[in-house]
């Protein structure tokens, strides 16, 4: 059943791909929606089996690679964790699949669109359900490949080639990272397997394990798009929007927080590491809602809304607080995905308008999708009872209650990325469904709500985001739950839950809650009475509005001083390196030496009698000089044994057999010359 659970997506997004004329455009959506169904059914029995009865399942496939004493296998570790990261992930999966029947209905290359959410799906699952390191790293690797494909689904456009490239090319600079910290892991434990690493890391030097996980977080920090590479993610809105939905909610950017959850053993035992991993969340959640404050792109203000969140998630992860992170990666897997294909119906009903300005009122036209859409919102910012609030705010009272340095940089920043993040979330809502209409009469006039394959996604989400945080979070993250046994590891120095929940004064705990209202507040009071408050000649507001919506200029940074001097190095090294230095001793260099003596020998070759008689006498005098050698030689070593410091000192005998050398080359060479 377990492997299963992997096969069936796999199946689908063959059949899909290398079968897809065949089938048909029904065929592929009727295959790959029943085999995310199947999987998603037999991952809720997964869930119940290994989750709440406690029985996690090992299953080892076959040795993959035996060499001296490194053993790796095809091993798959179905635990806690690994079942929790699989509702998630197939059960959005399945209602993006069925989401993309309507959505994509047009498209003329369906058969091979689904092919690749379907194999996008497998590669997480394969990663969230590796035994090791190694299996782990196939799966992370075959979702970067498969993001590549998806975000240039449109491979006409020039700027979705460009956004899968630098996707493609920013992950592949966390992967030098990940894998270097692969190489020293299996140098310090001498072996890739979970359970090896995490019962011997309580016994490794602390530098060691500091510099493996840092190098870990490395790869997660590009996956999970933190502070300094996250500038793919923004771009990756050029595919289409269930992918972005997918990509956003389930699979890639979740696949780094998994990372670091599951390398908890390795975490917790080097408290550097942790600091410098909640610095970098909480920076980043701030950062994304500075940056959201002013984007007129739907899709790119959910997307900026995704980096924030998972700046959130990092941040449980540096605090210690493993299952609380993991919660809210479910949560805002929910409502993260509901916005998003909330987002679409808009965008598919508008005629392919993306603009917030150019949209407005369409709560009378769009009844269903505002609700949704609100909901998720509303989840979005953790306002009580909703899913968010049982992650969201958990993660903001974790941090003021561990009373470090880090934690309290970490509580004011997470408080204030609530406020900014309910003022950029609801004046989305007011600009594209509560203010006066500001598109064309064409698109008012073809606006509808969408059809039902669209409408049960967006009302199953709408569901989770409501319900789930609120039925699960006393098994993920209640006081004394066990639910996730030796799946996560928190060291007992670092466990603060009490704390948070009973010691903290009420308005510490209030604070994101009534910062999230007032943002809300701000922008519905802004965007009704000023809708052109940016429109004024303040400069010092313009110029503030221009440094966010440049997304603080790190793009600018990038291409400056990072990819115009590579470019200037790697051109430096082509022209001298590779054309200079290499050719002139390297293969080239060395013809043109061969070439250009056999021309110079060749030369030689005159046709002169007086010429040869001058080569014969050089011969001549040579071999003499050779002959009576010995005698030079002797004398070298006759005036060195007499007690001189230098053996070189040339005798009396030496100095006269050289000076007749040299005279009678001089003589032969003038005479030839005179001749000639």
């Amino acid at each position: 059943m377990y492997l299963s659970i992997l096969i069936l997506p796999f199946l689908g997004s063959l059949v899909s791909g290398l079968m897809g004329r065949k089938i048909g455009v029904t065929g592929a959506h009727f295959i790959t929606c029943t085999c995310l169904l199947l999987a998603s059914l037999l991952a809720t029995i997964s869930f119940y089996e290994v989750g709440i009865c406690g029985s996690p399942v090992s299953i080892n496939l076959f040795s993959w690679v035996e060499s001296e004493y490194m053993s790796i296998s095809w091993e798959f570790l179905f635990d806690q964790l690994t079942v929790s990261m699989f509702i998630p992930v197939l059960y959005i999966s399945s209602l993006i699949h069925i989401y993309s029947v309507d959505y994509l209905s047009s498209d003329p290359h369906n058969q091979r669109f689904f092919s690749y959410l379907s194999l996008f799906t497998f590669f997480m699952l394969l990663l969230a359900s590796g035994a090791n390191y190694f299996v782990m790293f196939v799966g992370w690797e075959g979702i970067g490949v498969v993001s590549y494909l998806l975000i240039n689904f449109y491979f006409t456009r020039i700027q979705s080639n460009k956004a899968a490239i630098l996707a493609l090319t920013m992950n592949r600079v966390g992967d030098m990272g990940l894998s270097i910290g692969f190489f020293a892991l299996f140098a310090m434990f001498g072996s890739l397997d979970y359970s090896t690493i995490f019962s011997l890391a309580p016994f490794v030097n602390e530098t060691a394990i500091t510099i493996i996980s840092l190098l870990i977080f490395m790869g997660a920090m590009a996956k999970s798009a933190q502070l300094g590479l996250h500038s793919w993610l923004p771009g990756s809105m050029e595919a289409p929007t269930p992918v972005s939905a997918l990509l956003h909610a389930a699979t890639l950017v979740t696949a780094g927080l998994y990372l670091l959850v599951r390398s908890s053993p390795l975490l917790e035992y080097s408290s550097t590491a942790l600091l410098i991993i909640t610095l970098i969340g909480a920076s980043t959640a701030f950062f994304a809602a500075t940056c959201g404050l002013v984007l007129n792109d739907i899709k790119r203000i959910v997307a900026f809304s995704t980096i924030s969140q998972l700046g959130y998630m990092v941040m449980a992860v540096g605090l210690s607080q493993y299952n609380v992170a993991l919660m809210h990666v479910v949560n805002h897997a929910f409502f993260k995905a509901l916005l998003f294909l909330g987002a679409g119906a808009i965008i598919h009903s508008a005629g392919d308008e993306q603009d917030i300005r150019r949209l407005g009122g369409l709560i009378n036209f769009l009844p269903f999708t505002y609700s949704a859409m609100l909901v998720g919102t509303i989840a979005l910012l953790g306002l009580p009872w909703l899913s968010g609030f049982y992650s969201k705010d958990l993660i903001i009272e974790l941090a003021y209650s561990q009373y470090s340095f880090s934690s309290t940089y970490a509580y004011i920043l997470g408080s204030v990325t609530a406020g900014l993040t309910a003022f950029y979330s609801f004046r989305l809502i007011s600009l594209v469904f509560l203010t006066v209409p500001n598109g064309s009469k064409v698109t008012y006039l073809n606006i509808h709500e969408a059809n039902l394959a669209v409408i049960i996604p967006l009302l199953v989400l709408s569901l989770f985001s409501i319900f789930f945080g609120f039925v699960f979070s006393d098994l993920f993250v209640g006081i004394g739950t066990d639910f996730f046994g030796n799946a996560l590891f928190i060291h007992p120095n670092n466990i603060s839950l009490v704390e948070a929940e009973f010691s903290l004064p009420i308005l510490y705990k209030l604070l994101p809650a009534i910062l999230s209202l007032l943002g809300a507040g701000l922008a519905l009071f802004l965007y009704h009475n000023t809708p052109n408050l940016m429109s004024d000649n303040n400069s010092i507001v313009r110029k503030i509005y221009a440094f966010l919506n440049g997304q603080y200029l790190f793009d600018i940074i990038y291409n400056h001083f990072i990819i115009s001097r590579g470019l200037q190095l790697g051109y430096t090294i082509s022209k001298v390196l590779d054309r200079g230095v290499i050719e002139t001793v390297g293969p080239h260099g060395l013809s043109t030496v061969l070439y250009n003596t056999g021309n110079n020998i060749a030369k030689l070759d005159t046709g002169v009698i007086t010429t040869y008689s001058l080569y014969i006498t050089l011969g001549l005098l040579s071999l003499i000089f050779l002959v009576f050698s010995p005698i030079f030689i002797d004398s070298i070593i006759a005036a060195g044994g007499e007690g001189e410091s230098n053996l070189l000192t040339v005798g009396p005998t030496g100095l006269r057999l050289i000076i007749i050398y040299l005279a009678s080359l001089i003589i032969t060479l003038s005479s030839n010359n005179n001749i000639n």
